[in-house]
């Protein structure tokens, strides 16, 4: 039966005769919003503990990170051989050139090790940087992936991004001139927006030339400026029952390009991190599993709505 949406799963295998199993990896990396290049403090919503795996510590090298997160996923994966080195954690690509050369060189060294996944932020690369990752391109797999969030510059300012939504736009743009794979990632539920505002992103994300997308819902961890501002203006976020996400998400389906990939619509962050689960402990299998039926029973897919 075709597919009633566009699902990354199962394109490595598709594209290069095999799986390819991503292997998280924290290179010691910072923000420019952390560090007072364009701010303090980091993006409200952000514990970057929340969403990385225990192997992946920046105390570690690369390749010590790679042996664990190979054992960490052999249980699962037994028949997987080769491995995309995931460069996850911060901003990925807020180092001078020599030094991204040099981590990036270490991961592509280990003989399991197919290719890297860089997620960065559109503010934290330039020409020289994405042409020393279209060279490597040419013979390894290079995906790209920028935090972009939101598509409005008020949200972005509020949520203390530190760069503009055309900012994004640009990076975007460029890096699709060099013929890299990319994608992007943004969150549903920031203090401000309606639903009518998140909506209106699908409009926007069809006009840039992204290859993969992940969503999130919102998920307030403990400790940031976020949970802050959550229990002093609750009244300004949009809080998603499961019902209703899969509702919502479905009607944004129908509105985004049919060649986009979605790599991932709906988060999920340890219950120790989360202040509230309201979705309780359910896991990614069934997500997808409600999304498929929920595609089925309204008898839609993505891109029905979308106009060139």
């Amino acid at each position: 039966m075709e597919k009633r949406y566009n699902a990354f799963t199962g394109y490595f295998r598709e594209k290069y005769g095999c799986r390819l199993q991503k292997i998280v990896i924290d290179a010691g990396f910072t923000c420019p919003n952390r560090d007072g290049r364009v701010g303090v403090g980091g993006c409200t919503y952000c514990n970057n503990a929340a969403f990385h795996p225990n192997y992946s510590t920046p105390d570690k090298s690369i390749l010590q990170q790679l042996e664990e997160g190979m054992e960490f996923h052999r249980g699962r994966y037994r028949n997987t051989t080769d491995y995309l080195a995931y460069f996850q954690s911060y901003s990925n690509t807020y180092a001078p050139l020599d030094q991204l050369k040099r981590l990036y060189s270490e991961a592509l060294s280990h003989p399991s090790v197919r290719g890297i996944v860089v997620g960065t932020r559109p503010d934290c690369i330039d020409e020289f940087k994405l042409d020393y990752l279209a060279s490597l391109a040419k013979e390894k797999v290079v995906i790209v992936e920028y935090g972009i969030e939101s598509c409005y510059d008020r949200t972005l300012k509020r949520i203390n991004r530190g760069h503009d939504f055309e900012t994004a736009r640009r990076a975007v743009e460029a890096t699709a001139q060099r013929g890299l794979f990319q994608g992007a990632h943004f969150i549903f539920g920031l203090p401000g927006e309606s639903i009518t505002d998140m909506m209106g992103m699908a409009g926007i994300i069809n006009t840039l030339p992204l290859n993969t997308l992940k969503f999130h819902q919102l998920q307030i961890i403990k400790g940031t400026a976020m949970e802050r501002e959550y229990e002093n203006c609750r009244e300004d976020f949009v809080e998603f029952t499961l019902d209703g996400y899969m509702d919502f998400f479905v009607d944004f389906l129908e509105l985004l390009r049919k060649d986009l990939y979605i790599e991932r619509f709906a988060g999920e962050v340890p219950p120790r991190f989360v202040n509230g689960s309201p979705w309780g402990l359910i896991r990614n299998t069934e997500l997808i599993r409600l999304l498929e039926k929920r595609l089925e029973d309204r008898n839609t897919c993505q891109g029905r709505l979308y106009k060139d």
